[in-house]
């Protein structure tokens, strides 16, 4: 019976992982279909800035209500990896609890430290969903999340209620039956965990060997299962964030946030322009069948790889867009929602290339006006507040901006406003309808 619950033990992880790494290598493609973008400089800091962004959640306090509660489930999260380890072994090996002789007293404690944390989680798990569901804060029910959001974020609170049930199912029957001597664990004699040395004996005291076995062994499975089901749900889901917010870190964008990038065939034209010892003919020939360069963005693979790890990073907390002063004021404009949108085309990107063998076959779609439209886009004041209020420092900022970019410099498409700037800037090098000279006779009125 032993050998046979290892085989399948070992099948159902096979499965289980096998189905994740498929994932993970089509999230991998996915984001590499972006434009190439240089991040390997300045280490040191990048390093420093995921240790205090991603594990450290450095900017979740600025809200520290909700960053506590996170932090409970993060901790909890990290934690716990340390019984799923001992539950890996045990499962291939036919063993039971196969740390508890070999590290003795500090087991103990390692498991009690494991309840402490699950008992915060499952607290914290109630409180987000009495938020989401109850209270209805504003930010986490916005008319963008109606539909699969919601109920994505809802069951991946269900999925951590049930796994910390399974824990304490586990432990409390686990305990009961050292009390009782009936343990198959070869050395019997309580843990005397924190929690379930009470929680225990409380709730399946009573209970007969039998059932008690059964029991440990959905809390056993079930805490497993779980696991695996949390890891491939993922690529559903909007927690990918879990995983991907540490590379995202790392990668951010390490420069001033007024610091706008040019783009640098722009920049080039320019300066050959102001050279008076420039030779115009010097510019490198373009080949004979090259694409002509295209200035912005109109879709996901006109945006850089770092762009669209950012559209799979996002937690859609909505942090982002309660900030946002156009939003605030009514536009059209959701920080979140332009993530959310990158993100959706992306996918769509995606299955068009599995569909077509590894080929994208043009579908007469494009991230802009079939996803994201040019008032959500020329709402934007660029002010950068949903770039500061990110937990994880994600730019919908520079998204917009290159779209924005597409608009003008192949479209021709700006606001009339801007239009009007810009011919006063060509024509009277300033905003506005008169010449740099007339601005000047204000000092020849006295």
């Amino acid at each position: 019976m032993q050998i046979l619950s290892s085989i399948l033990f070992i099948a159902l992880s096979a499965v289980g992982f096998g189905f994740f790494f498929l994932n993970a290598k089509k999230i991998y493609r996915n984001i590499r279909l972006g434009q190439a973008v240089d991040r390997t400089d300045r280490q040191a800091d990048r390093w420093k800035n995921m240790l205090l962004v991603a594990f450290g959640q450095k900017k979740m306090f600025a809200r520290p209500v909700p960053a506590l509660l996170h932090l409970a489930i993060y901790g909890a999260f990290m934690i716990t990896q340390i019984e799923l380890i001992e539950i890996f072994i045990d499962g291939i090996f036919g063993t039971h609890r196969i740390f508890k002789e070999p590290l003795g007293g500090f087991y103990t404690f390692i498991i009690s430290l494991i309840e402490i944390v699950s008992v915060g989680a499952l607290a914290a798990t109630i409180v987000f969903l009495s938020r989401r569901n109850l209270i209805k804060l504003p930010r986490l029910n916005m008319k963008e999340l109606l539909g699969w959001p919601k109920k994505d974020a809802n069951l991946i609170l269900i999925m951590e209620l049930v796994l910390v049930i399974c824990i304490f199912t586990m432990n409390g029957t686990d305990e009961v039956l050292y009390n009782m001597g009936k343990s198959h664990f070869e050395g019997q004699g309580s843990f005397n965990f924190t929690i379930s040395r009470f929680l225990g004996p409380a709730v399946f005291g009573s209970l007969n060997e039998g059932t008690l076995h059964i029991l440990e062994r959905i809390g056993w499975w079930g805490h497993f299962t779980m696991v695996l089901a949390f890891l491939n749900y993922l690529y559903y889901s909007k927690h990918l964030h879990i995983l991907l917010a540490f590379p995202n870190t790392y990668f951010a964008n390490l420069n001033p946030m007024g610091q706008f990038d040019n783009l640098q065939a722009v920049t080039n034209e320019v300066k050959l322009m102001m050279d008076p010892n420039a030779d115009p003919f010097a510019a490198a020939v373009p080949e004979e069948n090259a694409a002509p360069a295209k200035f912005g963005a109109s879709d996901v693979q006109d945006l850089n790889w770092v762009q669209l790890l950012n559209a799979y990073s996002c937690t859609e907390c909505g942090r982002c867009t309660s900030s946002c002063p156009a939003n605030i004021t009514g536009k059209k404009l959701s920080p979140r929602l332009i993530m959310m949108k990158t993100r959706d085309r992306l996918e769509e990107v995606g299955r068009n290339i599995d569909e077509n063998k590894g080929t994208f076959v043009d579908d007469g779609k494009t991230l802009l006006n079939d996803y994201i439209t040019p008032e959500e886009l020329w709402a934007c004041t660029s002010c950068n507040a949903c770039v500061e209020e990110c937990p994880i420092e994600i730019s919908p900022l520079s998204i917009i901006m290159d779209m924005r970019r597409f608009l003008v410099m192949e479209q021709s498409a700006a606001p009339m406003e801007l239009n009007t700037m810009m011919t006063n800037i060509e024509n009277n090098g300033a905003p506005w309808q008169y010449s740099q000279m007339d601005r000047l006779n204000w000092k020849d009125e006295n």
